[in-house]
């Protein structure tokens, strides 16, 4: 599902909205998740599942194509865990 669908989908559920409002939603939602995230904060969408910063300490690694070994940085990434409703809904 892309983008346009998602706003497609928010027009039809909304069948008075214009495109442009259910894109300024979509958009506002979507920013509001990220700046979030990059503030180091947990998001919970009841239903959905949950958003959370995680810290990934410094590692050894090693390239594979020369098996040469290489410090990795610490970094962040985020964590997606789905609710209950959403995987039960996706093992139906």
């Amino acid at each position: 599902m892309k983008r346009s669908d998602v706003v497609r989908s928010i027009k039809v559920q909304f069948n008075r909205m214009r495109t442009s409002d259910a894109m300024a939603m979509l958009d506002c939602v979507v920013d509001e998740i990220k700046t979030a995230v990059a503030n180091d904060n947990r998001i919970e969408i009841r239903g959905f599942g949950t958003f959370q910063p995680r810290k990934r300490a410094t590692k050894l690694g090693f390239n594979p194509s020369t098996g040469e070994r290489i410090h990795l940085s610490a970094n962040k990434t985020i964590l997606f865990k789905p609710s209950r409703e959403l995987t039960k809904k996706m093992n139906g």
